[in-house]
């Protein structure tokens, strides 16, 4: 898919959905084998939560569909809440035809106008998969950031099984692209087209700002108490975003904080042994848990590396 394909469809803005007889005939799946089941659940994908709710909204008709239809300016934590586990159950239920559907169908009525006129739908195939590649980003980007590194095999592979989890969806994968190959070109084209959204703005306004004190607080002491939480989140959070990222939503960053993010990356990855010898509900989110429950499997001694 090229970048005059891109803007030509999304501008198109027609919902696509695939026939859900087709899907369920297809009896798609992943499983305990999988790259994706071992990673993506892993409570350390938290710190790829501003990457994945950035990059996403960073692209102008996906971030007027949250801002038209979403109620991210008054209830972002609850929105997350609403949004993460139908997709978390798509690759860890037992029935992930039933949750893709559910995620695809939220969108039916996801659709307006951006800024220059032309309209959008959220079911418009290359808007829906930008949305979709943000999540196969964040498996990819965290676990060879903070878990271990991927040989390229391995990023191949979790491409691949992000294709089943895409068609699990029930949307047209005409957008796709075929390799992990073309996935890097066309992820790396689409930085290139961030724009200052307000959705995007607003939302990283507390790393511009410092993370909101409780009222009961009085700022004097919250600015201070506040200051290791802060440093933290200007060199970690900040240090998982694209440069692209950063220039938009101006952000900070120099080549001190890319250093200490370096150390802090490595430290994590050097003590993910020990991370791993952890009980397993304290080292996978509750959805993935439900899913190693049923199938009787210790994740914990999966591709380790």
């Amino acid at each position: 898919m090229t970048s005059t394909d891109l803007d030509t469809h999304v501008r198109e803005a027609e919902p696509a959905p695939v026939d859900d007889v087709d899907i369920d005939t297809l009896d798609l799946r992943l499983g305990a084998d999988s790259l994706v089941w071992k990673f993506y659940g892993d409570v350390r994908g938290v710190l790829g939560f501003q990457r994945l709710a950035g990059t996403e909204n960073c692209i102008e008709q996906l971030a007027q569909g949250v801002e038209d239809h979403s109620v991210i300016f008054n209830d972002f934590i609850g929105r997350a809440q609403r949004s993460g586990p139908p997709i978390m159950r798509t690759i860890y239920s037992d029935d992930p035809h039933k949750w893709g559907r559910m995620v695809r169908d939220f969108h039916r009525d996801i659709k307006g106008t951006i800024s220059d006129g032309s309209r959008y739908h959220a079911l418009n195939p290359e808007l829906f998969y930008w949305a979709h590649a943000t999540f196969l980003d964040q498996a990819l980007f965290i676990t060879d950031t903070f878990i271990r590194r991927l040989s390229y095999d391995e990023k191949v592979q979790i491409f691949e099984e992000s294709k089943v989890w895409y068609q699990l969806y029930g949307v047209s994968a005409r957008s796709q692209p075929q390799t992990y190959d073309e996935f890097v070109e066309y992820w790396n084209s689409m930085l290139d087209k961030f724009v200052p959204t307000r959705t995007i703005v607003y939302a990283t306004g507390y790393i511009r700002k410092g993370v909101p004190g409780p009222k009961w607080i009085p700022a004097p002491v919250w600015r201070i108490a506040s200051a290791p939480l802060n440093g933290f989140i200007r060199t970690v959070v900040v240090g998982t975003l694209p440069q692209q990222m950063r220039d938009v939503c101006e952000l900070e960053w120099n080549e001190r904080r890319q250093r200490n993010f370096d150390r802090f990356a490595g430290f994590m990855r050097s003590i993910n042994p020990v991370i791993n010898r952890l009980p397993r509900k304290w080292l996978y989110l509750s959805w993935a848990n439900e899913g190693w429950d049923r199938v009787g499997v210790d994740p914990r001694k999966l591709h380790n590396g």
